[in-house]
């Protein structure tokens, strides 16, 4: 069965959800606030329409938690603070929390210094960045959002066949005198999260995502995870030098500003992030920059569609109207989430959701 053939996912209530997943982070001893960090940004993937990077990654955080490779509790180390230049060891701590918390750092400093970065070394996973974005655009500000794992690896150099990059996204939320840009890109033409999703259900990519070791191309995301293959980057064959490009940029802001990368050949589940925000009002001021940036996004909306093509979006959009379709209409999980979340529930002796 293609994706494509996949039948139509359920829909659950978003408090009910968050409740049950709440608990089970609870129930592994993880501290109430990063449990709560960790299930908004997982719900929010879903509702965003995230799927790889929503609840389908709870019963992997789950295991992180229960087997020591996530910290549950404790407080990241700050390796230096210059004021609006911030840099932490994360612990092994959930991502989303760490985000949430230089998030908090970065909007306490904005006022005085008119941008902020934290660099994080040493998280956990962080899930979807996208899901982090609104909380900065719906305030005004700019900010970027980068991460990459330098313990793991599944895209190639340009040019190369042996894996050394993961696919290192890079996000950044616009304001706008409407709906804000939303990017979430990574620098490989998908994610392993997708490839593994994919290969697990003997599904295979869309078009030749992939090659496999040798260096020939391939639609099966088993090549990846089980072939010695590797993800290609973005552009592909004839143009993957500008993947590679954004790989190593990723890496540099994310692994060589904190100071912890694959030069230390560390393991496991490890990712390093860098956070910029950036306050308009310290430049030429929010009205100027988003006279600028709404002009841009209404022409990108006026622009003549392809032939038969729907009105031309802008990065986020969709999301955004999937995250309010979700908060009325519940939100939508695939069969194999449903059942794995269910069994977790039930063997925590709580009662998974009803459909909406």
């Amino acid at each position: 069965m293609t994706s494509s053939q996949s039948p139509s996912p359920q829909r659950f209530s978003l408090a009910e959800l968050a409740r049950v997943t709440q608990a089970l982070f609870v129930a592994v001893g993880m501290d109430l606030e990063k449990a709560r960090c960790v299930t908004d940004a997982l719900l929010t993937a879903d509702s965003m329409g995230h799927s790889t990077h929503g609840l389908a990654l709870a019963p992997w955080y789950l295991e992180a938690a229960r087997s020591g490779v996530m910290s549950v509790t404790g407080d990241k180390i700050v390796v230096n603070d210059r004021g609006a230049c911030v840099t932490w060891n994360g612990n092994r701590l959930p991502g989303a929390w760490l985000i949430h918390q230089a998030i908090d750092a970065a909007l306490e400093r904005i006022e005085q210094y008119g941008v902020v970065m934290v660099v994080i070394a040493n998280s956990h996973h962080t899930g979807a960045l996208a899901t982090y974005l609104p909380r900065l655009t719906e305030r005004g500000l700019l900010v970027q959002l980068v991460n990459s794992g330098p313990a793991a690896a599944g895209v190639a150099p340009f040019g190369g066949t042996q894996a050394l990059f993961t696919p290192n996204p890079i996000a950044a939320g616009i304001p706008t005198t409407g709906a804000p840009i939303l990017l979430d890109i990574s620098s490989s033409i998908t994610t392993l999260n997708s490839a593994r999703q994919l290969a697990a259900r003997g599904e295979r990519f869309p078009a030749n995502w992939a090659m496999d070791a040798q260096g020939r191309p391939s639609d099966d995301p088993a090549v990846v995870i089980s072939g010695g293959g590797t993800l290609l980057p973005v552009g592909g064959f004839d143009h993957g030098h500008k993947g590679y490009g954004m790989a190593l940029l990723a890496e540099a802001l994310t692994q060589g500003l904190p100071g912890h990368g694959r030069a230390d050949a560390p393991v496991g589940t490890t990712i390093g992030i860098f956070l910029q925000v950036i306050d308009p009002n310290a430049f030429a001021g929010l009205d100027a920059f988003t006279r600028q940036t709404g002009w841009l996004a209404d022409a990108c909306h006026a622009n003549p569609p392809l032939p038969g093509g729907p009105r031309v979006r802008l990065p986020g959009e969709q999301a955004l109207v999937r995250q309010r379709e979700a908060m009325e209409a519940g939100v939508p999980l695939a069969q194999g989430t449903v059942d794995a979340l269910r069994l977790l529930a039930e063997g925590e002796g709580l009662q998974f959701p009803l459909l909406f």
